[in-house]
């Protein structure tokens, strides 16, 4: 059978697959009770917390260097193929074939040699006085005799191979540029495959530590902590991680290549005419850089209203029978409303910024383009090989050299035009691993001892030894709690809500530790144990009855792999859930029970909870109202198993029904963090006000 995924995993699937915001507001993360960090929080502590993410990913070398080969190999490519526009201008446009071409270049050379050789001849009359320029000829014969040189070597090998015609040229250079694009491409998709790897990879390892780490953490942690704010991180921001993980190793890796290439070969055709058109960038940088504060500042806040979002959805989900009950499904309609709305406009702020950016970088490839053709084209038109008295190129550009200079500005500005999405993707990456790291950095309070001392059997008593406890320092919870349970003792307590009872018990397992005093095992402080040896010892029945969407048999062997069916069917008889299950349920042991077991009435979960604990068989047994939301049948039946299961067995009991206390031996009376009176049912009635008071109410409700 398919297990379904609940309407909340659905809502948070979908919601991070169409939502696209950006960072967040940094959180100071302590027990889970999640405070707005200063919004003067420096930028490198969110970039600090993103290099831990670049770690993880640079773990992977082989792979990263495939993602950087592969874009080196794309941006070469990229460049070679524009480069292509000077050979079509400059060659066949003028009627020429490359060895033709090659043979004028020879000549040509030849030709600026010998008037550079007349120059100096002329200027030796006064050396002194011409010094500067008889430097600077004798290295326009240095690089001319470099060139002549070069294409005096290439010549021969053009004549054998190349086309000797304009045409075959055009068609040879056509089929070169197709190839070097497939070529491109295909390296393209490999970088692309790679690249989703890699940030996939991280985003999977990520996800599996943040999970173990939640699985980590003591329940303190969880107590004010709603659920949807984890989910959020822990599927929106690890997948703004992942993306941002291949932004980095992708688009800003791959288009910055692209673009010094592009760079390289606009140098190539003249350098200095490059820095005049470079001129541009200082400003329009700036102007991005105001543009990322604002874009950064309105991320954040989308990421609250995002995290406000997942909270009243998952508490809509969990209380939509009261809900309904209430009619309150207008009100409940207009607070998730509100909030979509102000989610809504943050998104809108973050789209207008966003639209910004891709103008911006455009003006600044078109202001590139239109100053380098104002300059070259002065400079092609008139032959000039100096700018307002700037030398700029040793000999008068060719149409050829604008052409592939030209291609070079305009292969820079898609590269630019690409790198606006990597801008926010990167913020967005860097404000995620803030949040993610700020559950990962967090310790549990409640940790393994250096040195565990081995937990002996309980044979002796469960002590409390003057126990305080306080979720918050100022509001106490528990005070000098003294309390001895002997071995196989049942006891009972009871009290007021509010006074403490649950809380006592979760100190047993260590959910929380003891803010003074100790609890002990035949005198072994379980603080000095190890944890796993403590909660192995231990069964817990609660009140709000916990099944996973899995089968019967897997929740019934919950916490006790090593079970096979014979057993678990054991256990299930003992609960008295057997018969239920064997003739009531479509598949027996194999029916999956739905989320949270909503497939099952309250009875029915309750006694496969109990046949978990009794196929645990605990030294330890912890009952917190057991039986408090279940209808008398099935309390009749849970009795009866656990008037079996108790039987000396140490057994702790919260219950507000006497018919439960009646399996304690003792029972304790607690009021406000006290214990106020201990002993047995008729020494209470007779001695204890509260205590007769809480039997006659239950009494009454239950006559």
């Amino acid at each position: 059978m398919i297990s379904p995924l609940a309407p909340e995993q659905l809502f948070a699937s979908d919601l991070a697959d169409l939502v696209d915001i950006g960072s967040v507001t940094p959180i100071c993360y302590k027990h889970a009770l999640l405070v707005p960090a200063p919004a003067t929080s420096p930028r490198s502590v969110a970039m600090s917390n993103f290099s831990r993410v670049l770690k993880i990913a640079l773990a992977h070398k082989v792979n990263v260097a495939a993602c950087l080969i592969t874009s080196l190999v794309v941006a070469t490519l990229w460049a070679g193929s524009l480069s292509a526009v000077f050979w079509i201008v400059d060659v066949v446009m003028n009627d020429k074939s490359v060895p033709q071409w090659m043979e004028e270049q020879v000549a040509d050379s030849s030709d600026r040699i010998a008037k550079s050789e007349a120059l100096i001849a002329e200027l030796q009359s006064d050396p002194v006085a011409n010094r500067r320029r008889i430097d600077l000829a004798e290295t326009k014969i240095d690089g001319q005799q470099r060139r002549r040189s070069l294409y005096s070597y290439m010549l021969p090998a053009a004549k054998r191979w190349l086309p000797t015609t304009p045409f075959e040229t055009l068609v040879v250079v056509c089929a070169v540029v197709m190839a070097s694009t497939l070529l491109k491409n295909v390296f393209r998709v490999l970088n692309q495959v790679l690249i989703a790897r890699l940030g996939n990879r991280v985003g999977l390892a990520l996800r599996k530590k943040f999970y173990d780490h939640l699985l980590r953490l003591d329940m303190a942690a969880f107590s004010h902590q709603g659920r949807g704010d984890l989910m959020n991180r822990c599927t929106t921001d690890l997948n703004f991680l992942s993306r941002g993980v291949q932004t980095l190793f992708g688009l800003a890796v791959r288009e910055p290549l692209k673009m010094i290439a592009c760079f390289i070969g606009a140098a190539y055709v003249s350098w200095r005419l490059l820095l005049l058109t470079v001129i541009v960038v200082p400003p329009t940088a700036y102007l991005i850089q105001v543009l990322a504060k604002a874009l950064k500042r309105a991320n954040r806040r989308a990421m609250e209203e995002l995290s406000s979002i997942y909270e009243a959805l998952t508490e809509t989900l969990a209380g939509m029978k009261l809900i309904k009950a209430f009619t309150m499904e207008h009100a409940e309609r207009n607070k998730f409303e509100q909030s979509a709305y102000v989610y809504y406009r943050r998104q809108m702020k973050i789209a207008t910024y966003n639209s910004l950016v891709s103008p911006i970088t455009e003006n600044l490839g078109i202001a590139m383009v239109l100053t380098a053709a104002l300059a070259g084209g002065y400079l092609v038109l008139n032959r000039e090989t100096h700018l307002f008295n700037i030398p700029i190129s040793h000999q008068g550009l060719t149409h050829g050299d604008m052409a592939m200079f030209f291609a070079m500005l305009v292969g820079m500005s898609d590269p630019a035009r690409r790198m606006s999405n990597v801008f926010n993707d990167l913020l967005q990456a860097a404000a995620a691993s803030d949040r993610v790291y700020q559950v990962l950095d967090t310790e549990p309070d409640i940790s393994e001892v250096a040195d565990p001392k081995p937990l002996p059997r309980l044979s002796q008593s469960l002590r409390f030894e003057h126990v305080d406890f306080a979720y918050h320092a100022d509001k106490p919870v528990l005070h000098d709690i003294d309390l001895e349970v002997s071995a196989g003792e049942t006891i009972a307590i009871v009290g007021t809500n509010g006074c403490g009872k649950t809380t006592l018990l979760s100190l047993v397992p260590r959910f929380y530790d003891p803010t003074a005093g100790r609890i002990t095992i035949d005198g072994v402080d379980v603080s000095d144990v190890r944890l796993s040896d403590l909660r192995s010892r231990i069964g817990m029945v609660s009140q709000e009855t916990l099944l996973f969407n899995e089968t019967v048999a897997e929740n019934i062997a919950y916490g006790a792999d090593d079970a096979d069916h014979q057993a678990i069917e054991a256990a299930a008889r003992k609960a008295h859930a057997h018969q239920f299950i064997s003739e009531k349920l479509p598949e027996g042991y194999e029916t999956i029970v739905g989320p949270g077991g909503n497939r099952l009435s309250g009875g029915q979960r309750q006694r496969i909870a109990l046949a978990r604990a009794i196929l645990r068989d605990p030294e330890v047994l912890i009952l917190d109202e057991a039986t408090s939301q279940i209808d008398v049948e099935s309390e009749n039946l849970i009795h009866q198993v656990l008037a079996d299961f108790t039987h000396n067995r140490t057994t702790l009991i919260i219950t507000h029904r006497m018919s439960t206390i009646s399996l304690a031996d003792r029972v304790v009376v607690m009021d406000k963090g006290k214990v106020l009176d201990a002993g047995s049912h008729e020494l209470l009635l007779a001695r204890c006000d509260l205590y007769r008071r809480l039997f006659h109410v239950d009494y009454r409700e239950s006559a």
